[in-house]
């Protein structure tokens, strides 16, 4: 991925709270515990989820500590984004995605007259506390629709290479970014109310309707990979890191590795297959209207 000099990262826009600690430190006001997570098995699955208003929060972790050689806790120092990649600054690298993505998004509405509203980015290790409860690092980055923030431990990253093999690379992070951040347009847009209410009228749909939630978060973050590609931020190498790393976290693949079968009424996030093929919908069309997967079914 390359910056040019027209992007830069807005520290107003994240809230690096890595090495402040849990509780305490630099957090404000939350929810407090919403449960306890039983299995390995939970916390493979939640890998790259989404909305969380109702999900259970891990038991407490104790927070590795690091230092500032570490490439994930680096303070972000830069606001100019030329030349920052991954390797060199990820908390840099990923707020400059961050505000590429939202820069994109207010745009691309703007152009239906809608409103965007910008999400902070939280940056945490090991825990903190959001509006939906309690973040670990062990449920992976996630949107919580109650402050509209999106959170991540940048740790996440190693642990989607380290247990279940994607490739990585600095567009395979982007596209974990522009996923949760695509969560937040759904909110913008009332999906997720729409998809809530309906899971309400008919709870054995839940599932069925959280995997088209997740898909269509997918192809949103490829609405934006259109966007960076044609501006020449992206090249076709890249695409591939990106639909390695959404095949990674396919619903198939972690049931696969953690249970050893697959069942595909479990899912809740789609099959590696069904996560490439929309996130490729949106970065062939570049257009937020070829991401429609629900196909009337919240209607």
């Amino acid at each position: 991925m390359k910056f040019d000099a027209s992007d830069r990262a807005d520290s107003a826009q994240v809230d690096d709270r890595r090495g402040s600690g849990f509780p305490g430190g630099m957090l404000g006001a939350g929810a407090g515990g919403l449960g306890v997570i039983g299995t390995l098995i939970y916390v493979a699955i939640q890998l790259l989820g989404g909305n969380v208003p109702d999900a259970p929060a891990p038991a407490p972790a104790s927070r590795t500590t690091t230092t500032g050689a570490d490439p994930s806790t680096t303070p972000i120092v830069s606001q100019s984004c030329q030349g920052v990649t991954s390797a060199t600054n990820q908390g840099e690298f990923v707020a400059c995605i961050e505000a590429n993505v939202q820069s994109f998004w207010t745009s691309e509405l703007a152009k239906t007259g809608k409103s965007y509203r910008i999400a902070k980015l939280v940056l945490f290790t090991g825990q903190t506390q959001s509006g939906c409860g309690t973040a670990s690092a062990s449920t992976g980055p996630f949107y919580c629709p109650e402050d509209h923030e999106v959170y991540l431990d940048l740790g996440f990253f190693s642990e989607l290479h380290r247990r279940f093999h994607a490739k990585g690379g600095d567009f395979a992070e982007a596209y974990v970014v522009a996923h949760e951040y695509g969560h937040h347009v759904q909110s913008l847009l009332g999906t997720e109310r729409a998809m809530a209410h309906a899971t309400s009228r008919a709870p054995d749909r839940r599932n069925a309707l959280s995997v088209k939630l997740e898909l269509q978060a997918d192809c949103y973050a490829g609405v934006w990979g259109h966007s960076a590609y044609e501006k020449g931020k992206v090249s076709d190498q890249e695409i591939g890191q990106a639909l390695d790393a959404a095949a990674s976290v396919g619903d198939d693949r972690i049931q696969e590795e953690v249970r050893g079968r697959v069942n595909p009424e479990k899912f809740t996030h789609g099959s590696a297959a069904d996560r490439q093929r929309w996130f490729q919908a949106g970065m062939t069309s570049g257009d937020p209207s070829a991401c429609d997967t629900f196909g009337g079914a919240l209607d």
